[in-house]
């Protein structure tokens, strides 16, 4: 790409060049002028790896774990090295952008996305943030932080009024935000869909011009969600630089139009195309080709740091007698819905098709050198197993046959215009291209199933367009004749169409869908994210809840030990909806309880970005969290359950012990078009403790194999800078690593009540056994002690004494040490 004068190009442009600059031509690619220079930009989901152009039948990549998990590390080292492995990913799929890092934060655990923003505490969300976004941007590649801000919900999440204090939106909400401003520079912002006190966030001159680029002094582009653009004007006026995706539907001959009749200046558009042209050229020094191709960097080296971030995310919540680690030559039973299936990613923007995926069960079996018993227990699904990952073609090939064709079933003479072989039976067509194929088209979905017992099986069939399914020519699912809106695929498509069918053990089953594209939809859904539609297929044999109990009870009294594989999926937590209950679905919590009964030594591998209730806890010896984790899922798991790692991760959210303790346990939803912020600054742990409420596990807990102590705390606060050292020794037998946590609590009343404490800073070292290390954590005196005094709009921080805590999580204990510091007079300030 050649170097762009900037200014040289602007004079050039004509009006309505500049304005077709500030849309995207396409769902993933921005404007080119060729003959001045300007390159198409790439742009790619997402928070958890790097996707690509394409929804349906995307190139594989590498996925790392969650949000949540990458935060679970505490290791601002390490998520700086995935972020530039996630720009390495980025440029061999020809992207200039990533969309990504995530980071809202979690005011409940129903939240859809919840899993895939790093945490609920504004440091460690903003100093994770900045860590990914400075190896990414290390690359070359352009990080876009987002969703700015408090897009913490997805119910009604295009037209809900966050309604929330100044002080909450700045200490909590907007922080993590300005300090990946302070400590990054990320190169985009994306606004968030929802609104903030009245006005949406990409039209909000407040939030985009005042705070973000004057108050912060930002340099860089802002863009909308997909689709979160507005209005014509007011989000130009605002500082909205780039409408995404395209084509336009807000900035063509609409805003032309607007120029000519000065609704809006000349010089406005000008501000918004320079954004745009600069972003342009600092995406220039990455050296990705434009509109280049996209490509797989499956390496041994990439595996490798998959495998040590996903190590580094599990948290051990808990470990009586030191059931774990496991023994490797014990009679091992597996339990559980999670296990043969590689639960590596939610939905939405981080779904993504990794270049490979480890189940745990694959991962014990490689452990134990054989493959251990294994029952499934209970059913925990939202919508049916995938059906493609069930089926093979005639040669044996496990997946699916597609064949588009332009003309419907009823036409005997039709021919394929295009034929793919599937692994999956889930296509979100919005990205779907082929120049023969006319508006309305259809395909053929098949495979051959075979059963491994006499059984009823139970098919599923959801569909943006419409779609019947057979079974031998046999229609079973009809999503065709009556359709009913559900949430999936954004909530474009229907709800899942159910039907069954009895199947013989040894029996080759014909399974056929006849699919019709997004124009034969009878519901006429206001969504523009449909593109040619959508399908999903999935079935799974139908299981008698109790008597598979009965089933696990009494092989867990046959062995040993019992590994149950437990959690939610990318179905439960995903992007445009958001959960209804914190409960386990299905028989699980029934399964878990009747097992541990049969046999003390049962461990529970908890997979869920979010917590869950655990009535079952005290029954069980050993629980560890394993987030959603990439590529590495099942090696990950297996490596900390048998100990050839030392789980190091600490959580990244407070775990409650049930969905009515959760601070909006009464203010998630939307009413009357609007989400009340009613627990202010008290989200998560500090709600928590300010209202002296006990939850399962707190914020920032993580046990060890080994154990650690500190000692000779050091504090010191000079020239603006609050410098906090300590030592750290391992007590233990074994290699680990362990997590200094800095928490600061004012001393004395303030003007206003604050929380009893918080984080402001962390260090996680690894040390060998009997080994010692100084750690030093170093942070700003006026973030350490400040909160948003709103009579004068700025932060605030008071005259009086801080205690500082050095601890190994939020809930204070005798291993911390405390020490303090002070500030001798108030001052305030504002900025970065």
């Amino acid at each position: 790409m050649a170097d762009i004068n900037v200014e040289e190009v602007l004079k050039k442009l004509s009006l309505a060049e500049k304005v077709s600059l500030l849309a995207g031509i396409d769902f993933w690619h921005t404007k080119s002028f060729p003959e001045h220079g300007v390159p198409s930009l790439r742009l790619s989901d997402g928070p958890n790896g790097v996707r690509g152009t394409r929804f349906f039948n995307g190139i594989p990549a590498a996925c790392f774990p969650c949000g949540t998990g990458l935060g679970a590390t505490f290791n601002q080292e390490l998520l700086e090295e995935a972020g530039k492995k996630m720009g390495e990913e980025a440029i061999g799929k020809s992207a200039h952008v990533i969309l990504g890092p995530t980071i809202n934060m979690q005011r409940s655990p129903l939240g859809g996305r919840g899993f895939e923003s790093i945490g609920e505490d504004p440091f460690l969300a903003g100093l994770g943030a900045a860590a990914l976004v400075r190896g990414i941007q290390s690359t070359g590649v352009q990080s876009t932080i987002k969703h700015f801000v408090c897009n913490d919900q997805e119910h009604k999440r295009m037209s809900v009024q966050a309604i929330i204090t100044e002080r909450a939106l700045r200490e909590i909400y907007a922080l993590p935000f300005q300090l990946v401003v302070r400590d990054s520079q990320p190169g985009a912002f994306m606004t968030s869909y929802n609104g903030v006190n009245g006005t949406a966030c990409s039209e909000n001159k407040k939030l985009l011009n005042d705070m973000l680029r004057e108050e912060w002094g930002w340099d860089g582009l802002i863009m909308s969600d997909w689709y979160g653009t507005y209005s014509v004007t007011d989000s130009i006026k605002a500082g909205l630089d780039l409408e995404m995706p395209g084509p336009t539907r807000w900035r063509g001959d609409v805003l032309n139009f607007a120029a000519a009749c000065e609704k809006v200046w000349g010089h406005v558009i000008d501000d918004r195309a320079r954004e745009v042209l600069k972003f342009v050229k600092k995406c220039a020094a990455s050296g990705v080709k434009e509109n280049g191709p996209e490509k797989t960097l499956d390496t041994p080296e990439t595996a490798a740091l998959l495998r040590k971030i996903g190590n580094e995310s599990i948290v051990l919540l808990k470990n009586e007698k030191s059931l774990l680690p496991l023994a490797k030559d014990k009679k091992t039973l597996v339990i559980g819905p999670n296990a043969k299936v590689a639960t590596y990613h939610g939905g939405g923007s981080a779904s993504l098709a990794a270049y490979y995926a480890v189940t745990p069960y694959d991962g014990i079996a490689e452990k134990l050198g054989s493959q251990p018993a294994y029952t499934i227990g209970a059913y925990t699904h939202k919508l049916s197993p995938l059906l493609g990952s069930q089926t093979k073609g005639e040669d044996g090939k496990a997946g699916m046959s597609w064949k588009v064709y332009n003309k419907p079933p009823s036409d005997s003479s039709r021919k394929p215009v295009d034929e793919l072989w599937l692994a999956k039976s889930e296509m979100h067509l919005v990205d779907y291209y082929n120049s023969e194929l006319e508006d309305l088209w259809f395909a053929n979905l098949e495979g051959i199933l075979e059963v491994e017992e006499d059984s009823t099986y139970e098919f599923g069939v959801i569909v943006c367009g419409t779609a019947n399914l057979y079974v031998n020519d046999e229609l079973v699912v009809d999503n065709s004749t009556k359709q009913i809106a559900g949430d999936a695929f954004f909530g474009t498509a229907t709800r899942e169409e159910l039907g069954r069918k009895d199947l013989k053990k040894g029996e080759k089953y014909k399974i056929r869908i006849e699919f019709a594209s997004a124009p034969s939809f009878t519901l006429k859904l206001d969504n523009p994210v449909v593109g040619h539609g959508s399908l999903r297929v999935g079935a799974s044999k139908v299981i008698d809840a109790k008597q598979e109990i009965e089933r696990s009870v009494a092989l867990a009294k046959e062995h040993d030990q019992v590994i149950i594989c437990a959690g939610l999926n990318s179905d439960w937590e995903t992007e445009g909806s958001d959960r209804e209950s914190m409960k386990l679905p299905g028989a699980l919590d029934e399964l878990i309880s009747a097992v541990a009964a049969a046999n003390p030594q049962t461990a529970v591998v908890m997979q869920t970005g979010t917590p869950e209730e655990m009535p079952w806890l005290d029954e069980v010896p050993a629980v560890i969290q394993a987030w959603y984790g990439g590529n590495e899922t099942g090696n990950c798991i297996a490596d900390i359950l048998f100990g050839d790692a030392n789980p190091s991760g600490k959580l990244s959210l407070s775990f409650p012990k049930r969905l009515a303790d959760v601070p909006a346990f009464l203010n998630f939803r939307t009413e009357a078009g609007r989400t009340l912020y009613g627990e202010d600054v008290y989200m998560g742990y500090r709600y928590y403790e300010f209202a002296d409420r006990a939850v399962n596990f707190p914020f920032g807990h993580g046990l060890s194999y080994t154990t650690f102590a500190f000692s000779d705390l050091n504090v010191s606060s000079n020239e603006g800078k609050l410098t906090t050292s300590v030592i750290i020794k391992n007590t233990g037998s074994v290699r680990g690593a362990e997590v200094a946590q800095l928490y600061v609590r004012p001393m004395q009343a303030a003007k206003v009540n604050r929380p009893v404490k918080e984080l402001k800073g962390f260090a996680k070292v690894e040390l060998d056994a009997g080994e010692s290390k100084t750690v030093t954590i170093t942070e700003l005196e006026k973030y350490t002690a400040a909160y948003f005094d709103e009579e004068k709009d700025k932060w605030c921080v008071e005259a009086g004494e801080y205690e500082v805590i050095i601890s190994d999580s939020s809930a204070v204990t005798d291993k911390a040490l405390k020490g303090s510091f002070k500030v001798d007079e108030t001052y305030w300030w504002s900025g970065i």
